[in-house]
Parts: C-alpha cells; sequence; structure tokens
C-alpha cells in the first residue's frame, strides 16, 4: 500500500463527544453517530482510536457508532497496544484479542504501538512487542503497522535504526507551536522519520485545541490574511504540508468542525509563503501567551494516588495567565474540580505523571504554579 496516496485527513477518536463532561464513558451516541456519518459522506474514511481512550471504552463506542452501523469496507480503523499496560508476552495476544472483540472486527486497517518513549521501548524489545506486530501482520489480522512516538528524535533515530523493517509509517505530534519545542522537537522528529523513508500521520495538529482558541492578536493577523478560514485549517494546514506526511488527524465535536474541516482538506493545498510568514508570527504570539505546553490528552491522570485533575488545573492556569483583570471565574471552576479530585497542593511528588506525559512537562513543577495562583489565601470546598 503506498501510504502517501492515502486520504490526508482521518478522524481522530481520543475527545469524542460525551453528555457528562466529568464521565468521560458517558458517549453521546445521537452526536457521534452523526459525526461519523457527515465525514464518511464527504468522501473521508478513517478513524483512529486507542485501547486507554475514554477510560479504556472508545473501542467499544466505535465498534456501536461506527463498525454496526456501517458497512466493514466503508471505513478504515486503527487502534493501539497499550504499552504500559501489558504485563508479558501472554498479555500483548489476550489484549489484541480483546481489541477486536471491542471493535467488533476481523481485523485492523492500521494497529500502532502506542506512545513509544523511552520508558516503554526496553519493555518492548524485552516482550517482543515488534515482532508480535510483524507476525499479526503476517497472519492478516493487521494491515498497516506503525507505532505513535512521543520522545527525543535521539531515540526515535535509534528505534528505526532497529525496527524500520517491522513498521509501515510513524504518527507523531505535529503543529507549529512544537515545531522547534525542546520538549517535543516535530521539525527534527519529522526529519528523522524521513531519513528512514517512513511516511508519518499526524496527531495533534491543533495541540489539543490550542491552536482553534488562539489569542485574539493571531486570530486577526490569520483574518486579515483570509476571513473565510478558520483557525482549525491554518493548523491542518500546516501539518499537511510537511514533507512526508500522509495523513492529519483531528478530533471533531460538531458538526460544523466537520464540515469546516472537510471542506478544505477534501482539496488540500500546502501553506504558501506568505501564510508560513503567518504562522511564525502566530506561533510567538502563542508562545508569549501559554505558561505550560498541556493537550489535556489525560495520560498523567491514569493511576494518580491522588486523583488530581492535572489537565483541568493547567487550562485554568493557562486562562489566569493570559487574563489582566479579575480571575475570579477560574477560581470557581478551581474550587468545583476540587470537590471530587485532589487539589494541587496533594500531590506527593511520586512523578508517575511526568513518565506518562507525552509532552515531557514538569508536571509537579507546574502544579506548584498552580496552588501559588489557586489555594493561597482561596477557600477550597471538602471532597466529597
Amino acid at each position: 500500500m503506498n501510504l502517501m496516496k492515502e486520504k490526508k485527513f482521518g478522524f481522530g477518536c481520543m475527545r469524542l463527544p460525551v453528555l457528562d463532561k466529568g464521565d468521560p464513558t458517558s458517549f453521546d451516541y445521537e452526536l457521534i453517530n452523526k459525526l461519523f456519518d457527515a465525514y464518511l459522506e464527504r468522501g473521508f474514511n478513517f478513524f483512529d482510536t486507542a485501547y486507554t481512550y475514554h477510560g479504556y471504552q472508545a473501542e467499544k463506542a466505535i465498534c456501536k457508532a461506527l463498525v454496526e452501523r456501517h458497512p466493514r469496507n466503508s471505513f478504515q480503523l486503527a487502534t493501539k497496544l497499550p504499552l504500559r499496560d501489558f504485563k508479558d508476552s501472554d498479555d500483548i495476544e489476550r489484549i489484541f484479542n480483546e481489541q477486536l472483540t471491542n471493535c467488533g472486527v476481523d481485523f485492523f486497517d492500521y494497529y500502532l504501538l502506542h506512545n513509544i518513549g523511552s520508558n516503554v521501548f526496553v519493555k518492548c524489545e524485552n516482550y517482543g512487542a515488534f515482532d508480535f506486530v510483524a507476525k499479526k501482520k503476517a497472519e492478516g489480522k493487521i494491515k498497516v503497522v506503525g507505532m505513535s512516538f512521543h520522545d527525543t528524535p535521539e531515540l526515535l533515530d535509534e528505534i528505526l535504526s532497529k525496527y524500520a523493517d517491522r513498521l509501515d509509517f510513524v504518527q507523531l505530534q505535529i503543529n507549529y507551536i512544537d515545531w522547534e519545542q525542546p520538549n517535543v522537537q516535530a521539525r527534527r522528529c519529522l526529519e528523522i522519520a524521513n531519513k528512514y523513508s517512513k511516511p508519518v500521520s499526524v496527531m495533534e495538529p491543533c495541540k489539543g485545541g490550542t491552536l482553534v482558541n488562539v489569542p485574539k492578536e493571531a486570530e486577526k493577523l490569520m483574518k486579515d490574511y483570509n476571513p473565510n478560514a478558520s483557525t482549525a485549517s491554518w493548523a491542518l494546514r500546516y501539518a499537511a504540508s510537511q514533507k512526508g506526511v500522509f495523513r492529519v488527524l483531528s478530533g471533531m465535536n460538531t458538526i460544523e468542525q466537520v464540515e469546516d474541516n472537510t471542506s478544505f482538506m477534501a482539496d488540500f493545498k500546502p501553506l504558501n509563503e506568505e501564510e508560513i510568514a503567518i504562522v511564525e508570527k502566530v506561533t510567538k504570539i502563542i508562545n508569549d501567551k501559554t505558561a505550560i505546553q498541556c493537550t489535556g490528552c489525560e495520560y498523567c491522570t491514569h493511576g494518580c494516588p491522588k486523583n488530581i485533575a492535572i489537565p483541568k488545573n493547567f487550562a485554568l492556569y493557562n486562562s489566569i495567565m493570559r487574563t489582566t483583570g479579575s480571575f475570579s471565574s477560574q477560581m470557581v471552576y478551581y474550587n468545583n474540580i476540587a470537590i471530587n479530585h485532589g487539589k494541587a497542593s496533594e500531590c506527593i511528588g511520586c512523578k508517575q505523571c511526568e513518565r506518562a506525559c507525552p509532552q515531557h512537562l514538569s508536571i509537579t513543577t507546574y502544579l506548584k504554579d498552580v496552588v501559588e495562583k489557586f489555594e493561597k489565601n482561596s477557600i477550597i470546598p471538602t471532597r466529597k
């Protein structure tokens, strides 16, 4: 399969619509069905999920909203092996079979080793994860094998130097904010993938919504150039314009988002030189106003011994740092979150969150900043 000839836009399913924002498993199936149907009707067919998404229930939701409602040959489905969750080689087999059942399929069009980094790479080697996906591809249970990667260019080079023959593509976090960010190094990671001639699928092109809700002065630059182009279109087109990128994923929660994204990705045009110059200016504006580069993926919260709502706290902190006046509304939100979750000050410094963070953020340090802003001289309700 020539991946570079695939349709360039995929539906990311890490942030599906839910009925209760506090419950990631409360799927809004009525809306999800509409989104999936609209996306398919516009000529696109790729859906990306994972074993761990939505409290380990996303695959079952995909089965209900997609697999049970559409012919198998009308869509392509990708899911991922949870590298932090498996215990040994037998467990890999068990999880894979569970995923087939969860999704209601006999094979996966795409299957990825999920979130490879220094914390799980040795584990993958010790338990034969690369050999496992190669075997499943030979059996016809997987059509295309890849890995999603969140770590240094040096580690990516090491992995591809050993296992390039087992991998058909690499999934990288690429967006204009992370292009030169030292904790992500998107540009250099892409260069390594290109070095090994591995096509690249892009995750987080909008950085968890950060590049959709940009500062007003940044949005003005974009609107002055093209009043009809959404902020999301700039981010998606930027990622899709990069050398070696064959597909860009976007999580969509409204029909308007589906209509907008599919409109400019149906007849994709790379950014021109003027647009690139505008993106560079926008990048500086956003970087100057974003204190914590969190995407809200919530990997950090799994297993937190104090149940701290880390991404929500960071989002509120970033909101405060952009505010010049009162931040009473953010304080109300923080106090409400603290009713059912651990306060930032309850962090015990175990750093399991930092080991899980794809962005390699110094989470425990940032939580101290949250404490300074939200807990000193404030009254926080007692948790239920």
